[in-house]
């Protein structure tokens, strides 16, 4: 079942972008946007601000992703340093094993942790370019 609420921040000066469209795609979601909005260190936060282009591997094509948060903040050295932030289960960010598993499902899976490798690769390459940071947060990152 699909989850979606906006989210209205406290801070608004702090947002970039809309802060009337701020759009949670799960609970997880919401609590990053949360916590960015009322932690100090955070100078500024975005939700789907910034697009990145990838080539899809199944179907070599061109496509845009665009990444859950992005993050301006003070680190504990005093430094201003940006992270691209992607909120997402921990099983799709390993690759999927057959086990017993129907195949459609196996096949859902792994349809999914290639889009999102290559979504991924193109994250880290797009943020090295501008000495940013791709950081996805799963699960065990979050809680």
């Amino acid at each position: 079942m699909a989850y979606k609420t906006m989210y209205k921040p406290i801070n608004e000066s702090k947002y970039v972008g809309d802060s009337a469209n701020i759009i949670c795609r799960s609970l997880w979601e919401r609590r990053v946007c949360k916590y960015l909005d009322t932690n100090e260190n955070v100078l500024r936060w975005g939700s789907e601000e910034i697009t990145i282009p990838y080539v899809s591997p199944l179907d070599n094509k061109r496509h845009r992703y665009f990444p859950d948060f992005i993050v301006e903040l003070i680190t504990q050295d005093g430094k201003k340093k940006t992270k691209v932030l992607e909120v997402k289960p921990y099983k799709q960010t390993i690759r999927p094993e057959k086990g017993n598993k129907r195949k459609k499902t196996y096949m859902q899976e792994c349809t999914t942790y290639v889009v999102n490798d290559a979504k991924w690769k193109a994250a880290k390459e797009f943020c090295r370019v501008k000495g940013w940071e791709f950081v996805i947060l799963t699960e065990k990152e979050l809680f």
